[in-house]
C-alpha cells in the first residue's frame, strides 16, 4: 500500500504533505493530553509489533499478496490519536531506512494509512466497540481502513495523471476487499489472544501485557526469517505493474536496509532477519522516546 517516489504529481505531493503534517500535529497534541498512563508502556511494543507484522506477506490470489496494515489494531489498543502518531513513525522509518514507500510520497502514505485509514477503521469500533457487535466492528473497521487507504492511493494516482482502465479498477477493488477481510481476521486473532491471556485487555490497556505482544512479535519475526512470507507484490504494486507505471518508481535516498535486507548481504536469510530486528528495535526505541516526551510534558 506504500506509494513510491515517482508516481505522484508535485501538486498532489504538496497537498498531501500539508494535510498529513497538519493532522499528525493535531494528533500528537491530542495524544500528549489524552493518553492514559496505563498505555504508555504499549507505545514502543505496539509500534514494533505492527512493523514486524507488516514484514510478513500472505498470498491473496491473482499474483498479489497482502499484509497487516495494523491501523485498527493500534487504534483499539492505544487510542485514535496515539495510533496516528505511532503509524507515522512506522511509515517514516520504513521510507528512510527500508525504501518501503517514497520519501517525497511520505505525506501521501501518512495521509492514506496513518490518518484516513486509521480514522475510518476506528469509526465502527467507536460506535459498537463496547457492545455485542465488538468483533463485527473490528472486522468492519479493518475492511474500511484498507478500502479507504487503497481508494485514496488510487485517487492520488488518477489526480497525478495515471490512466487506470476501468476493468483494472474493479479488479483492484476486489483485491482490496479480500485484503481488508484478511486484515480483519488477523486483527481479530491478535485481539482475541490478548483477551484470553488478559481479560479486559482491549478496553483497558494493562502495562504488564507487553510480554504477550513481545511473544507474538517473536513469532512474526520467526515466520519472516524462515521465508514463509509471499514474494508476490501487494495490491498497489500489482496495480502499478498492470497499469504500466511501475517503472516510474525511483529511490531518492540510498536506504541502508532497502527491501528489508542488509545491503552487503542481500541474498542471505540472516540479512532479512538482521534488518527486521533492527527495525523492531528502532521502532521500540521511538515508542520509548514518545512515552518519555509525554511524561515530561505532563510533569512540566
Amino acid at each position: 500500500m506504500h506509494i513510491p517516489d515517482g508516481f505522484l504529481h508535485p501538486a498532489v505531493l504538496t497537498a498531501t504533505g500539508v494535510l498529513s503534517a497538519s493532522c499528525v500535529a493535531v494528533a500528537a497534541r491530542s495524544a500528549r493530553r489524552g493518553l492514559e498512563e496505563s498505555r504508555f508502556a504499549l507505545l514502543g511494543v505496539m509500534g514494533a509489533f505492527v512493523f514486524a507484522a507488516q514484514m510478513v506477506n500472505f498470498p491473496l490470489g491473482l499474483g498479489t499478496s497482502s499484509h497487516l496494515l495494523g491501523g485498527v489494531l493500534l487504534a483499539v489498543t492505544l487510542g485514535l490519536a496515539p495510533a496516528v502518531v505511532v503509524m507515522t513513525a512506522i511509515l517514516l522509518v520504513q521510507a528512510l531506512l527500508f525504501q518501503d514507500g517514497g520519501v517525497l510520497a511520505l505525506g501521501a502514505n501518512v495521509l492514506n494509512m496513518g490518518v484516513a485509514g486509521i480514522a475510518a477503521g476506528y469509526l465502527p469500533y467507536a460506535m459498537w466497540g463496547r457492545g455485542r457487535l465488538r468483533w463485527f466492528a473490528v472486522v468492519l473497521g479493518c475492511l474500511l481502513s484498507v478500502l479507504t487507504s487503497g481508494a485514496m492511493a488510487i485517487a492520488e494516482l488518477i489526480l497525478s495523471g495515471v490512466r487506470i482502465p476501468v476493468a483494472l479498477l474493479w479488479t483492484t477493488a476486489a483485491l482490496l476487499v479480500a485484503s481488508g477481510l484478511l486484515e480483519g481476521l488477523l486483527t481479530l486473532a491478535v485481539l482475541r489472544a490478548l483477551l484470553v491471556l488478559r481479560p479486559g485487555a482491549v478496553e483497558a490497556a494493562y502495562p504488564h501485557r507487553g510480554h504477550v505482544l513481545l511473544g507474538m512479535l517473536a513469532v512474526l519475526l520467526a515466520v519472516g526469517m524462515v521465508g514463509v512470507a509471499s514474494e508476490a507484490p501487494d495490491v498497489l504494486e500489482s496495480l502499478a505493474q498492470r497499469a504500466g507505471i511501475s517503472e516510474r518508481a525511483r529511490a531518492l535516498v540510498a536506504a541502508p536496509l532497502a527491501e528489508y535486507r542488509l545491503s552487503w548481504a542481500p541474498s542471505s536469510w540472516w540479512s532479512q532477519a538482521a534488518a527486521g530486528l533492527a527495525g523492531v528495535a528502532l521502532l521500540y526505541g521511538v515508542g520509548v522516546l514518545l512515552r518519555r516526551a509525554v511524561v515530561r510534558r505532563r510533569s512540566g
